[in-house]
């Protein structure tokens, strides 16, 4: 069973330290430098929710944020949630966490933690087909914008 958990300082560097595939690196930022994105956001008025991705143990990260502003965005991200980054560890993936971890923070976004919002976007890679599947498979829909050379796919919360 997947549970998220907040990034502590008992697991951070385990978070830290986990990492995709060789391939995939291309898709993602390290868990790091994510984190540091979230202070960033949160000190200039975002709201960015990390967590480690649990099954018994991390096997994963992501970033969910909202209220973004400041950057060059699709047009729903206003007062929309985004899950900015997603990752499962290269000794990890195969199982089917990916797929179980999406549906923890899509429970999770609907409960509006920083606020009301009717969608939630997600920018992914044009040739990450694994990525777009996943998505798809879980209500997602592409609707035409693209941010910073990703396609955009759009779930109606």
């Amino acid at each position: 069973m997947i549970t998220l958990r907040k990034i502590t300082l008992d697991n951070r560097r385990t978070i830290f330290n986990l990492e995709v595939a060789e391939e995939q690196q291309k898709y993602v930022a390290s868990n790091l430098s994510s984190v540091a994105s979230c202070y960033v956001l949160a000190t200039n008025g975002g709201s960015p929710f990390p967590f480690a991705i649990y099954a018994d143990k991390p096997v994963g990260f992501v970033m969910i944020t909202y209220g973004i502003t400041g950057y060059d965005l699709p047009n729903i991200a206003d007062n929309n949630y985004c899950i900015l980054r997603l990752m499962i560890d290269k000794q990890h993936q195969n199982k089917g966490y990916g797929r179980e971890a999406m549906i923890e923070v899509i429970e999770f976004i609907r409960t509006f933690p920083a606020g009301p919002a009717k969608l939630c976007w997600i920018p992914y890679s044009p040739d990450n087909l694994a990525a777009k599947k996943l998505y798809e498979s879980l209500g997602f829909n592409e609707n035409g914008e693209v941010c910073h050379g990703e396609l955009v796919t759009v779930l109606e919360l």
